[in-house]
């Protein structure tokens, strides 16, 4: 993880003894299964979560159905956001992006494969169950111990696919993108089993449990996605620029910062807690500054001069709006661990907000824009440039209209609880019609998931037709006789 002391290229093609149209090809049943199924995820998430959004402003709706109410419904919506689409794209990219950084075709695709059955299994499993009531009762944690295993045992065999081609690689330097990815690979298993182990499998007792509950939402949310969203922000920018990272040094402070702070971040200062844990916690979410204020110079000089290229590429233009969104984020989990501000917007729909950007905004959008830009290289087929502007756009209004009302409306809520005379139903009202603005930008969020959803659908489709057809070709094409094949 030394930095060298120059900027090597992003990837240099004549350097690999595996040309790239063979490395797309090594990927593309392992990329292609779970970029169908985040597809398929994101849009289920978005239905759950426009239904909860209506839900808190119009209590009425689907009241008769009690798998979807809102306590159940709202905890399936974050789930399958994060576990079904956010990570399962993620693992996909990181996949591509190793196999490339490394000159190796993709090591194990079977297991990849089966990694991604396995995992969506886990999360239809985990969904049934939240909306028939088994929640765990854990901020990201609901899933029930059988569906756990299930995304457990997934996520490893995608794993060992992943390191098995970091072990083949022709390319032996290492570039920033495979420390954050390399990283993230042994990080989840770790949080993940740990968590399950101390809060569903043999619960500990007491308040370790909120501490340990909310140590895993910072290593999940912070440092989990932090280091796969970078990964791929820091590869695909100076790759679609054609230019080099702007500095490794500013790339490695940016990981160990993440790597350091954000796994103690989370915890808000009036927890019922000693009082030296809330500290560590607010130390930790101010010195995360660093990390970012290394990766925004990091980005900003390697889009110097070229700005307007960032807005013309389909795919760099949501990297671009994800990288903003990032530091958006970012910005306002530093507001959240600040002990005066803390303590105003701890039980507001401030947080709610800081969870939709950093994984929507950010992370669901990076990696959206990294699947736009592997899908035709493994398949062969293009993507509908109409469908992907309108893709974007949809979401970016979608996903304005959904946070700036909530982070609006939380402010507007603690100023308000704040205040022992204001009654609590006052309160209520106040924030009613930015709740209804953010429902509007539900609605545009699924039909963004939608769109995506179909053109993804789409290639999947000409493929099969066209391996179809091939097939049919072969099987039909008349026998040679000996002397003609001679």
């Amino acid at each position: 993880m030394k930095a060298p002391s120059a900027n090597a290229p992003l990837y240099v093609t004549d350097r690999a003894s595996v040309s790239p149209a063979d490395l797309d090809a090594s990927c593309r049943l392992p990329a292609l299964a779970l970029f169908a199924g985040a597809a398929i995820w994101l849009f289920v998430a978005s239905v759950f979560t426009l239904i909860a959004s209506i839900k808190f402003h119009g209590p009425g709706f689907l009241a008769d159905h009690a798998w979807l109410t809102y306590g159940r419904v709202r905890p399936a919506a974050w789930n399958t956001l994060l576990y079904g689409g956010a990570m399962q794209m993620g693992l996909g990219v990181a996949l591509w992006i190793l196999s490339r950084l490394g000159g190796a075709k993709l090591s194990q695709p079977i297991l990849a494969i089966a990694g991604a059955k396995i995992w969506n299994l886990g999360v239809l499993a985990g969904v049934v169950a939240m909306l028939a009531g088994g929640s765990a009762g854990f901020d990201w944690l609901e899933m029930p111990r059988y569906a756990s295993v299930l995304l457990f045992l997934g996520y490893t065999l995608i794993g060992v696919s992943a390191l098995a081609t970091t072990h083949r690689r022709t390319l032996r330097e290492f570039y920033p993108s495979q420390w954050f990815l390399l990283a993230a690979l042994f990080w989840f298993p770790w949080v993940y089993s740990t968590a399950n182990l101390l809060l569903v499998a043999r619960p500990v007792r007491g308040v370790a449990q909120a501490v340990i509950a909310w140590w895993y939402a910072a290593n999940l949310q912070v440092v989990w996605l932090g280091l796969v969203g970078l990964a791929i922000v820091f590869y695909f920018v100076p790759k679609l620029l054609e230019r080099s990272l702007h500095s490794r040094y500013l790339a490695l402070v940016t990981f160990w910062g993440l790597v350091l702070f954000g796994s103690w971040s989370g915890i808000p200062d009036s927890a019922p807690l000693p009082a030296w844990i809330p500290t560590l916690s607010t130390v930790a979410g101010v010195l995360a500054l660093v990390p970012l204020l290394a990766t925004v110079l990091n980005y900003r000089g390697t889009v110097k001069g070229k700005c307007s290229v960032v807005w013309t590429d389909p795919s760099l233009r949501f990297v671009a709006l994800g990288f903003v969104a990032y530091v958006v984020s970012a910005l306002m989990g530093l507001a959240e661990a600040l002990p005066g501000v803390s303590g105003l917007l701890q039980f507001t729909w401030f947080v709610p907000a800081q969870h939709h950007l950093l994984i929507f905004g950010f992370f669901i959008m990076v990696a959206t824009g990294a699947a736009y830009h592997i899908t035709p290289r493994v398949t062969g087929l293009p993507v509908c440039a109409r469908c992907m502007a309108v893709h974007f756009w949809v979401a970016a209004l979608g996903i304005l209209l959904s946070v700036m009302p909530l982070a609006a409306g939380g402010i507007v809520q603690g100023l308000k609880l704040s205040q022992a005379s204001v009654p609590f139903m006052d309160v209520t009202h106040a924030t009613l019609m930015m709740l209804r603005v953010s429902t509007l930008g539900d609605a545009l969020l699924l039909f963004a998931n939608f769109i995506f959803l179909k053109n993804i659908g789409g290639v999947l489709l000409r493929l099969g037709r066209a391996q179809l057809a091939t097939s049919w070709a072969v099987a039909t094409a008349p026998a040679q006789t000996p002397e003609a094949a001679r």
